[in-house]
């Protein structure tokens, strides 16, 4: 399916910039307000083995913050695990 929060977009909507449109679309995560790098989309869009629930921290951050609260979500560590309340860091 893709991560929600990627998005295309043919150009910045800066004022600052000196153009205003790209040559390709580029990858722009909505859930950190910025545009990302090609790797970055390929973990968005689900490629090479790869998912954004799993495997984008931006992704698992914005859906962590917006759980309900006392909502059981474990966390996971970088090694891919799941952190539990009672393991040590």
């Amino acid at each position: 399916m893709g991560c929600p929060y990627l998005a295309y977009r043919d150009g910045s909507d800066d004022p600052d910039r000196d153009h205003d449109s790209f040559d390709e679309p580029r990858a722009y995560c909505t859930a950190a307000d910025r545009f990302v790098q090609p790797m970055r989309a390929d973990i968005c869009n689900d490629r090479y083995d790869l998912t954004h629930d799993r495997d984008c921290e931006i992704y698992r951050e914005h859906a962590d913050d917006a759980s309900p609260a006392g909502a059981d979500v474990p966390s996971v560590k970088p090694n891919g695990t799941a952190e539990t309340e009672g393991d040590d860091a």
